[in-house]
């Protein structure tokens, strides 16, 4: 990638190397990759870490350092290592194939019955980026809030919402986490601390920036023990969005236990991210306001763990915000309804190549932690659940005609009270004309 200020890139990053060793030094000060997942499996906590013994105007200068997806490589384990030595345990490794294999089967079935004329709208799946829902999400506790985008079948299930609820919601169904008034961009789950999904981009990081003040607020200011950490989701074409830098500003100045999570999966529908913006890496802004920014490899699980475990971990301490940058590729057009006709082929196939499921069935078949077997029964399991959420999707009732204004004013009925004292929803007048819901 050229750092030259007068350089035109206006071609998609290039499949041999998203972002070249050899040029990242000239961009930023990379810390030696030996100290990142090389000679330990633990994180490198001084990635994270911004000076506090200079001035707060001094340190919107200082250096934080950022990992870079080409320069952070595999631990290769030789044939006597412990067990010690591996990232994750076998339990871990199966809850995250599981978590990430549930995503790709829920996806690949909300095709089908979209194009079975079973779901309505704009539906955008997540297939090819699992690895950064899964890496994030499953480190949460239930108290942990989520808030995502369009986007957000996927980070839903990771959180814990039932296959059921959200084919339901998909569906547009009374069974539905929000009783079918959300459909696919508007995923919420109060049970659950999932905030929303938000059709606009940009539109849900002030609630996420929301939540983490109100977790601060309540441990700093009710005295309540609080150690709740808010994760915000977004793509690489919000980064050039205002609110996303007004709420950086805010988050890093009141010290919010957040972390901006950017799933840059190089294209914002069909404009590459290169020729989108003035300064590719992401991650750099992040420091402008004084926190960590950092770049994992989106497509590998195990990498995007433990950059989570870490800027989670901040966040719980109060040691403020983090920005992640992952770099990861959807599968998939922007949506169902898109061709994908604009991106190039041989990017396709390149990233097709760097599966993160298949990468993960790889290590864990390399290191022994689970059986051909083992992963099978994973998956059968998974896909009678997509099944299950299908067939329970599908006979749900769909919602009454009464249930079309309600949430929209504050009477509880949803229609509010005529001038003869009854509520306006049980005159069947007043619905005369609208489509069938």
């Amino acid at each position: 990638m050229a750092c030259s200020a007068t350089a035109q890139i206006i071609q998609p990053l290039s499949i041999n190397s998203a972002r070249s060793v050899d040029n990242s030094d000239a961009c930023a000060k990379i810390l030696n990759p030996s100290s990142f997942l090389v000679s330990t499996p633990r994180i490198n906590k001084k990635l994270f870490s911004v000076n506090k013994s200079i001035s707060p105007f001094a340190r919107r200068s200082a250096t934080v350092f950022a990992v870079s997806s080409d320069v952070v490589k595999e631990k290769k384990l030789k044939s006597n290592s412990s067990l010690s030595n591996l990232l994750i345990t076998k339990e871990e490794g199966l809850e995250l194939y599981e978590d990430m294999y549930l995503g790709r089967a829920f996806e690949d079935m909300c095709a089908q019955m979209y194009y079975r004329g079973k779901m309505f709208g704009f539906v955008h799946l997540y297939n090819g980026q699992e690895a950064v829902s899964t890496g994030f999400i499953k480190l949460l506790k239930k108290e942990d809030c989520v808030v995502s985008t369009y986007r957000d079948h996927v980070h839903s299930l990771s959180k814990g919402v039932p296959a059921r609820e959200v084919m339901g919601e998909l569906f547009g169904k009374t069974t539905g986490c929000c009783r079918g008034q959300g459909g696919s961009m508007h995923m919420f789950s109060k049970e659950h601390n999932v905030l929303g999904g938000f059709a606009f981009i940009g539109e849900g990081i002030p609630v996420a920036t929301g939540a983490a003040f109100t977790s601060k607020y309540k441990r700093e200011v009710l005295k309540e023990d609080c150690d709740e950490v808010t994760l915000a989701f977004f793509g690489d074409g919000t980064c050039n969005n205002g609110q996303f830098f007004e709420c950086l500003n805010m988050a890093a100045l009141w010290k919010l236990p957040i972390v901006f999570v950017v799933e840059n999966n190089l294209w914002a529908i069909g404009m590459s991210h290169l020729r989108a913006t003035s300064d590719p890496q992401i991650w750099k802004k992040g420091p402008a306001f004084g926190m960590p920014g950092v770049h994992v490899d989106g497509m590998d699980v195990l990498k995007v763990r433990e950059v989570a475990k870490e800027a989670i971990g901040r966040a719980r301490r109060g040691e403020g915000p983090t920005l992640v940058e992952c770099e990861t590729y959807r599968f998939r057009g922007h949506s169902l309804a898109d061709p994908d006709e604009l991106r190039d082929p041989a990017e396709k196939a390149h990233y097709a190549t760097r599966d993160p499921i298949t990468a993960l069935k790889k290590y864990m078949a390399e290191n022994k932690l689970a059986a051909e077997a083992e992963l099978k029964v994973i998956e059968k399991k998974i896909d009678e659940l997509v099944e299950d959420a299908v067939e329970f999707a599908d006979k749900s009732p769909v919602p009454a005609r009464s249930q079309l204004l309600e949430n929209v004013f504050a009477d509880p009925r949803g229609f509010g009270i005529g001038p003869d004292g009854k509520y306006r929803c049980e005159d069947p007048k007043f619905t005369q004309g609208t489509a069938h819901v």
